[in-house]
């Protein structure tokens, strides 16, 4: 990579993680409160994805 990139590359793992830790809660909280279930269910597996790809990325 050129030295542009090099940091966003360092940083998307960071934003990734607080954005899967935010869906992971808001989530959860969703369904636990009743409020929107189905939508819950999609922000934790969004969440399962982003984390998967963070684990990718880091390899």
């Amino acid at each position: 990579m050129n030295g542009a990139l090099d940091g966003i590359a360092g940083v998307a793992p960071v934003v990734a993680m607080l954005a899967a830790f935010a869906c992971a809660i808001g989530g959860g909280w969703l369904i636990v409160k009743g409020r929107d279930p189905r939508k819950g269910v999609l922000m934790l597996v969004m969440a399962a994805v982003l984390v998967g790809n963070v684990l990718i990325w880091t390899m």
